[in-house]
């Protein structure tokens, strides 16, 4: 059998196992809001630019890529036109990608009722608060 639990499945039954045991009265979670889930790959192309980070030798001082992640960012690159919109595409990819924990992903969950009864508190982090 496959079962699927994200951190936030997770957290949730965390939250209200805790909160019918009165060990906690509220649950919080920070994530990625909407808007920085949509643009975080043009801030992290932006970061590279702005740093540089145009080779992988300019990458290592922030980054060490495996090396399935320096095919693709090559790959990815020449299609693309520059290192760093490669490196930032399989970067997010990896790091911050439709899988991962976002705002979306939360708010289906929200929908779902999961967590409940426990009174949440959820931040969505948005991109203009990100300064690079």
């Amino acid at each position: 059998m496959n079962v699927f639990c994200s951190i936030f499945d997770r957290d949730f039954e965390n939250f209200k196992r805790l909160y019918a045991d009165g060990a906690i009265s509220i649950g919080a979670i920070i994530t990625r809001g909407a808007s920085l889930q949509e643009g975080i790959q043009k801030l992290i192309t932006e970061f590279a630019r702005r740093n540089r980070l145009n080779n992988f030798t300019a990458l290592t001082e922030y980054y060490q890529p495996t090396s399935r992640q320096m095919r693709l960012i090559e790959r990815v690159a020449e299609s693309k036109g520059s290192f760093e919109e490669g490196w930032s595409h399989v970067f997010v990819s990896d790091k911050f990608g439709k899988a991962t924990t976002h705002w979306a992903k939360l708010e289906d969950r929200i929908k779902r009722g999961v967590g409940n009864p426990c009174p949440l508190l959820l931040i969505g982090i948005p991109i203009n608060v990100i300064t690079i």
